[in-house]
């Protein structure tokens, strides 16, 4: 039930919505007063949320930092959290991913360099659907195709969410005590709501954040004044990470 709300609840989290809503209150409701309420509102928000400035700065203080490749010591796992494929019905005979791909991608560059020497990919189908292939199986089938051995990767697939991530993961572990150093690799964005469930999961682990959505900080005046649209998207993503752990923070789950 929690996995169905969190998954609905998602989509009133979107400030694009609220702008819709306020806009259409202004048009329907009788009162001249709550309309003109409304419409300032609706018109405040779209300024707020369509400023790239406000969008990246607030973005970038909530993300981990980047952790450069050279400095990462070498590790005997690396554990990898799905949510980064996607399903395309014109093309079913092959994996689709999405922007964060780097979860994946970038430790494996560390497998390659020999700061990484296995993987444990947690993750199940993600989805309310249920008839769809776990995450962890397609991430392995595209970490095979990128060279790794087969004896190196571990999947978990019943996990739907990030406290199971951390739960599953944990009980998995149990029966390799030889991992000793452990690497957490996620999106940026949802590395502080991860780290925390593993801790609370007892899994110690270090951080390696992926999947960067902030950029470097401009004063141009695109930047500053322009509205833009991806702004919105940036918006959403935080509010919706934000929202999920204050959630697993109220409910116990790190």
């Amino acid at each position: 039930m929690f996995f169905v709300l969190s998954k609905v609840l998602q989509y009133f989290l979107m400030p694009i919505l609220w702008v819709v809503v306020l806009l259409l209150l202004a048009l329907f409701l009788k009162s001249a007063r709550v309309r003109r309420l409304c419409l300032v509102s609706a018109t405040g928000l779209l300024l707020v949320f369509s400023n790239p400035f406000l969008a990246n700065t607030t973005m970038r203080a909530w993300e981990y930092a980047p952790v450069p490749v050279k400095e990462v010591d070498d590790y005997d796992v690396a554990i990898i959290l799905t949510g980064v494929t996607s399903v395309n019905t014109l093309a079913p005979d092959r994996i689709h991913t999405q922007k964060g791909a780097d979860r994946f991608l970038h430790p494996l560059q560390l497998y390659h360099l020999g700061k990484v020497g296995k993987f444990l990919i947690t993750g199940g189908t993600g989805t309310i659907a249920m008839d769809r292939r776990p995450e962890a199986e397609m991430l392995e089938d595209i970490l095979l195709m990128a060279g790794v051995l087969e004896d190196d990767i571990i999947t978990e697939t019943r996990s739907m969410n990030t406290y199971e991530n951390a739960i599953y993961s944990a009980e998995l572990l149990q029966s390799y005590p030889q991992f000793e150093r452990k690497l957490l690799v996620t999106s940026s964005f949802h590395m502080r709501r991860a780290k925390a469930c593993f801790d609370k999961a007892g899994v110690e682990t270090h951080t390696f954040p992926a999947d960067f959505y902030a950029s470097e900080v401009r004063y141009s005046p695109d930047e500053l004044f322009i509205p833009n649209a991806d702004a919105f998207r940036l918006w959403h993503r935080l509010i919706h990470e934000i929202t999920g752990y204050v959630v697993y923070k109220l409910i116990g789950y790190c």
